[in-house]
């Protein structure tokens, strides 16, 4: 993927596109203000959802061994994944040793983030997406571009047409005479994917959240479709970011009630789905549980940017970002968008790394509201602005670049008076030579330079750079 502003310049040209974030984003923040509204105490519930998870976070090694302990106890068998290479491995072995060559999916963003499906593809197992918008980015040979809603970049005619042409070569076809119809295309993937629920050996999930006391995962679904991979399968395999642990029952409570809101705009989910092991003759007879690190320890250590790890996938950043809603998710390279993938991503793969992971920090106006909106009061703003002074540290030596230079020089007139003197009667004369093209009026009726063929282009194509004016107050001062 191209860094952000390449890849969001090409995503602002895409009008359809910009047309269907709009009506999306637009309609999912309208029902969540709606229902966030009808609770009183919805700051206290953000205030405990954040200390809870800052306390969970803090003894973190504890409470991984609690559930580890609770989870063998139910006859779950549990492994530990350094890394995204580990867990693919751990889930590809098992799927070989039981002779497997496909698997049902439930939605999951750490087995996107891991990349499962190709790790798979390449054993010979094919991973079918049972998500609906999962299933829509999976036939359209796409990638998903929204937490809670992936194919958020779609609409309904776009669909049938992925349906139309996808889903004879994935399984069942789609139904003759087709429209576009919400209910029609919902009833095709049913038929399509339930002939994979009651064929599958095997079903891979995520989790939401991990309850340390009881060794009980839990899955909240809107669809279920999650319901159907975690009882027909005979062998169910978790993959579970460590972050995702919360030590009670009591604790679950508190975000049982802040991410239906948060994400789909309901009040309660329709399916809340909780396993706590194997039950002989009842549901899969053997379970396995990943717990996967993959640079959240990285992120652990990072003081401030650490509280990104209290995120509970919510997606309502992304949902009153207008940034993402006017680039879409593509444009973050990542199947964490918007603005936590902006810190996320960064914070679990390490800055220095690459130009794209190091664009996103700056992919922001830094308007706080994804702050305001977050459940549990991630302040992403204040990480943003610790990220990008770490990738500019990460960036020392070597050539300097423009702006490194820029600083420096602006460092040297400001500290010395009679230089800034000089430079401000310098202003003047560049008042009247710059401004003689590349001038706009701003509001207000203040003067800024524009698209101006110097290097100051670069600044000025995307800020307001205000013009110098033609006398220095130092200047006007003496004259009166």
């Amino acid at each position: 993927m191209p860094a952000f502003p390449a890849a969001a310049r090409e995503a602002l040209a895409d009008t359809q596109l910009r047309r269907n974030l709009a009506h999306a984003t637009g309609t999912i923040r309208a029902k969540r203000a709606a229902v966030v509204g009808e609770v009183a105490e919805w700051e206290e519930l953000r205030l405990a959802g954040a200390a809870i998870k800052d306390n969970t976070l803090r003894r973190l090694d504890e409470h991984l061994l609690t559930l580890e302990a609770a989870l063998q106890a139910r006859g779950v068998t549990v492994h530990w994944a350094r890394d995204a290479k580990e867990a693919c491995d751990v889930v590809a072995g098992i799927a070989r040793g039981h002779g497997v060559d496909e698997v049902v999916k439930v939605k999951s963003m750490a087995t996107q983030e891991i990349g499962l499906n190709e790790a798979l593809a390449e054993h010979g197992v094919t991973a079918w997406e049972t998500d609906l918008a999962e299933l829509i980015v999976q036939l359209g040979d796409d990638l998903p571009s929204h937490i809670l809603v992936p194919a958020i970049h779609r609409n309904r005619a776009e669909i049938r047409e992925i349906f139309r042409r996808e889903m004879a070569g994935a399984g069942r076809p789609a139904p003759e005479g087709l429209t576009d119809d919400p209910a029609e295309l919902a009833g095709a993937a049913r038929l399509h994917l339930r002939e994979k629920f009651l064929r599958a050996k095997m079903a891979v999930s995520g989790a939401n959240f991990a309850v340390a006391e009881s060794g009980t995962l839990v899955v909240v679904e809107s669809e279920g479709n999650g319901r159907m991979c975690l009882t027909l399968p005979e062998v169910l395999v978790s993959v579970v970011g460590i972050e995702k642990v919360v030590p009670t029952w009591r604790d679950l409570d508190v975000f049982l009630q802040l991410l239906p809101r948060s994400s789909t705009g309901e009040r309660m989910n329709p399916y809340t789905s909780t396993w706590s092991g194997v039950t002989p003759g009842d549901g899969p007879q053997e379970m396995h549980v990943v717990l996967l690190d993959n640079g959240r320890t990285r992120a652990l250590a990072d003081e401030v940017g650490r509280q990104a790890l209290r995120c509970i996938r919510c997606s309502a950043c992304l949902n009153v970002c207008p940034v993402y809603e006017r680039t879409g998710g593509h444009a973050y390279g990542s199947v964490y968008p918007g603005p936590i993938g902006a810190i996320l991503n960064p914070l679990l793969k390490g800055v220095g790394v690459d130009e794209q992971t190091d664009s996103l920090p700056y992919a922001s106006s830094l308007c706080g509201a994804c702050f305001e909106a977050c459940p549990v009061r991630i302040d992403i703003p204040e990480v943003l602005v610790h990220l990008r002074s770490r990738v500019v540290d990460a960036h020392r030596g070597g050539t300097p670049k423009p702006e490194a230079v820029a600083m420096k020089t602006a460092s040297w007139v400001l500290s010395d008076a009679r230089r800034l003197g000089l430079a401000e009667r310098g202003l003047g004369v560049a008042n009247r030579a710059l401004t003689r093209f590349g001038r706009r009026v701003l509001p207000g009726g203040r003067r800024a330079l524009s698209r101006l063929p110097w290097p100051g282009s670069l600044w000025t194509n995307a800020r307001d750079l205000p013009a110098p004016p033609p006398e220095s107050f130092r200047t006007w001062w003496r004259k009166r």
